[in-house]
């Protein structure tokens, strides 16, 4: 016997989002209001990644309609049914909502379709869109298909293990373990559980007899080895706790063995700092430097957002969002903490030599698509706030010797469709959880470093 089959209405945001959305409800019925087309139509000549997926969903719907009619409903190949719907205006809504907003129209669809025994599912990316669909009564969702689990149980990049004294300083010694040798302990019980280790994570190895005793290291996809860089010091910079040393082996690992890092954690743990530093000590600190420069992008310049027709150049224009990167270059072109801010001249020149000098260059994001980046250390910046598919974008521009390090704070997401569980940088994390070319940690509160103030917020708020 066929299983009913349930009718999934998209919100434009959806198709905006993920273009293919479409093709991700199996063998069930989608929807698409006919209001959906004319906002999408809306977008189809902006020069951004809103106006590129908007021209890409047109193209897919287009391609679709040899197979029959849009509006009676067209088979899919995954089994399901595509349908443009029509009707439903008169379908009656609670008097205070307005009749000719678009969101309400897709709501009365909803409603009309729901009255007429169909088991509709609104899928929609605007949260308020679907409390008022639960209003209706009608089942709302976010689009699901790109989301990585709860934050909790994202993957961190690291883990506390337990081993033996014995194994503990054989490890000292030959500078190996076997994963056999390390394991966690049952909460409740107690009880030793072995463990699953993932190709490049990072261990804190404590002794099952001594607390004093513990060791950091990383597990290479066959042992757990040391970590190579931990007596480094980039910039004349000392790791302060386990995560900023687990930070600096992957940044400073070469090009080609960890090409991508991608680093979370709460403000004030350094992450912009780190990635600056190491980057600043590749470029100016070996005879022959491994990049060409750094480039540093944030996306507070979207690639759904255009910069726009200020006057100035792309640099000028840019600079309001760099403000943070300049916060962390005050503090690395002068160590001197007494003296730095005398002479506020001084440090702007010493900062703004290193942008003539094109040895950090800054760029908005939209900019990056379609390029191939050669030999360049590439910072991005409040990574949190990219969707999937902009990560996607970043990560596959890469080309040969280029390291890319996304970082961000998944607790600050500005974006009004974006979310812990579906920005960019948690879907990269998880996409790329166990590959030999990335490398990935999640720095905790207690390693904010900023300043006792900011740790103290971070502890409680």
């Amino acid at each position: 016997m066929k299983k009913a089959q349930k009718t999934f209405v998209l919100d434009t945001n959806v198709l905006l989002h993920t273009p293919f959305a479409l093709f991700s409800f199996d063998d069930n019925i989608v929807v698409i209001p006919e209001v959906v087309l004319e906002e999408l139509d809306k977008f189809k000549k902006d020069n951004s990644e809103l106006g590129a997926n908007a021209r890409h969903a047109a193209r897919i719907i287009d391609g679709l309609r040899s197979k029959g009619s849009l509006s009676k409903g067209i088979e899919l190949e995954n089994g399901g049914t595509l349908r443009i719907e029509m009707n439903y205006h008169e379908v009656k809504l609670p008097e205070s909502w307005v009749g000719t907003v678009n969101d309400n129209r897709i709501l009365k669809i909803c409603k009309g379709l729901h009255e007429n025994g169909e088991k509709v599912f609104l899928i929609s990316k605007d949260v308020f869109v679907r409390i008022k669909a639960d209003i209706l009564g009608i089942t709302a969702q976010d689009f699901q298909n790109e989301q990585a689990p709860v934050y909790d149980e994202q993957y961190k990049g690291r883990l506390d293990v337990y081993s033996t004294e014995q194994k503990l300083e054989e490890f000292y010694a030959k500078g190996t373990l076997s994963p056999e040798d390390v394991f966690c302990f049952d909460t409740p019980t107690s009880k030793k559980v072995s463990i699953e280790l993932v190709t490049n994570q990072f261990l804190v190895i404590h002794s099952c007899t001594n607390d004093r005793q513990t060791a950091l290291a990383r597990f290479d996809g066959k042992n757990i080895v040391p970590l190579n860089f931990i007596h480094e010091h980039p910039l004349g910079i000392t790791p302060r706790n386990a995560g900023q040393k687990f930070f600096q082996e992957a940044l400073m690992m070469d090009a080609l063995k960890a090409p991508l890092v991608i680093v979370k954690g709460p403000a004030g743990t350094s992450k912009t700092f780190y990635s600056l530093a190491v980057g600043l000590h590749k470029m100016l600190g070996e005879r022959n430097p491994p990049y060409r420069k750094i480039l540093v992008c944030r996306p507070n310049v979207r690639m759904d957002e255009d910069i726009g027709f200020l006057p100035g150049t792309e640099q000028e224009k840019i600079a309001p969002f760099l403000r943070p990167v300049i916060d962390n270059l005050e503090v690395l072109v002068d160590t001197d903490e007494d003296e730095r801010y005398n002479s506020e001249k001084e440090l702007k020149d010493k900062i703004d030599e290193l942008f003539d000098r094109n040895i950090i260059s800054a760029e908005a994001i939209a900019y990056i698509r379609g390029r191939s980046i050669t030999k360049q250390w590439v910072i991005i910046d409040e990574a949190q706030n990219l969707t999937p598919k902009q990560v996607k974008g970043i990560i596959t521009r890469a080309g040969k010797n280029t390291k890319i390090i996304l970082i961000g704070d998944p607790e600050q997401i500005d974006h009004p469709f974006l979310d812990i569980r579906t920005n960019g940088l948690c879907f990269a994390s998880e996409r790329m959880k166990g590959s030999p070319l990335c490398y990935q940690l999640t720095m905790t509160d207690d390693e904010c470093e900023r300043s006792e103030l900011a740790f103290e917020a971070a502890r409680r708020m």
